[in-house]
């Protein structure tokens, strides 16, 4: 049986419907299964068991000797959240427990990391970078950096580990993230509603208003490389995952309205003052780590995800993965 946490959520249900296209059927899927708004996710998907996360670690301990595989996406992601007791409850101590499970009973272990732990990103987007050199711009990106520390000083780890790292995540199924979703899913209502969108102006004199760039990765690629390193298990460790190439969010919106086939109409307001300080500029993964460990197909580029996503998912009654 294979373990996938956060399964209700974007990521999560997203990897429920590959595993389930892939002839997998034996899942456990562990999540907050109360918010209804997340359950739309699941519909039409096949799995084994649903168990909630504050009884999940009880009935893993219990039943090691069934499970072949960990895929560990859920998370507290809100990145506006300051309590940094919550990302130690539900980020870092929830993932050690997990980790430490699979330590004992030898079950491979796929997480979710973040490119927050890369803060501004002074030291570049390097996977080979020493966590205890990052510093992330906010509780969230500590907390998975945190964990990070943490995988790489255990003495004895799982049989197989990759802590992924991933960037702007975007595709179907994000729907009930709110504020969190992708600027891509913003765009899409925004035009839907008023014709237009509003893209964060800069607040610094050295990028243009809408010039503000990050790597920007498509759904279905995440997915492909989970699948790699299941079938291919290279060197355990951490591993960035974007496209390796950075693009403005003026590119983004006005893909957006391309691929809705309207004409684009773009305007700019403040960043909102609770994120201002704490905003990243630009992202870019190096991808060279991954590429090594063999790893050579093509990434959607911007421009073909979101036409994909858009025409495909969005413009659609039933738009999930």
């Amino acid at each position: 049986m294979i373990i996938i946490t956060g399964a209700a959520g974007f990521i999560g249900s997203c990897l429920v419907q590959y595993l389930n296209l892939q002839g997998e059927r034996n899942l456990i899927l562990v999540d907050q299964f109360n918010r209804s708004d997340k359950n739309k996710n699941l519909r039409g998907k096949t799995y084994l068991k649903k168990i909630e996360r504050d009884v999940f670690l009880d009935w893993f301990r219990q039943h090691t000797n069934d499970i072949s595989l960990v895929l560990h996406i859920g998370a507290r992601t809100d990145t506006t959240e300051n309590r940094k007791s919550v990302f130690d409850n539900l980020n870092l101590n929830y993932s050690k427990a997990i980790a430490e499970v699979c330590i004992g009973a030898d079950i491979p272990l796929i997480y979710a990391s973040s490119a927050a732990t890369y803060g501004i990103g002074n030291k570049g987007f390097n996977d080979s970078l020493s966590p205890e050199s990052l510093k992330p711009l906010n509780p969230y990106g500590n907390s998975k950096n945190d964990f990070d520390k943490w995988m790489l000083k255990q003495k004895k780890q799982p049989v197989f580990w990759a802590g992924l790292k991933f960037f702007n995540v975007y595709g179907p199924n994000e729907y009930h993230k709110g504020r969190m979703a992708s600027v891509i899913l913003h765009t899409f209502k925004q035009i839907q509603q008023s014709g237009q969108m509003n893209l964060f102006r800069s607040h610094r004199p050295d990028y243009k208003d809408g010039h503000q760039s990050r790597d920007f990765i498509y759904i279905k690629d995440l997915l492909s490389v989970i699948d790699f390193l299941l079938q291919k298990r290279p060197l355990s460790g951490l591993y960035n995952l974007g496209t390796g190439k950075a693009r403005s969010f003026l590119d983004l919106a006005e893909n957006t309205f391309i691929a809705m086939g309207i004409k684009p109409k773009i305007g700019f307001i403040d960043t909102p003052i609770d994120i201002r300080d704490n905003y990243q500029y630009f992202t870019e993964a190096k991808m060279d780590k991954l590429q090594l460990a063999g790893y050579t197909k093509d990434f959607y580029s911007l421009e073909d995800g979101i036409k994909d996503y858009v025409q495909n998912y969005l413009m659609k009654d039933f738009a999930y993965y």
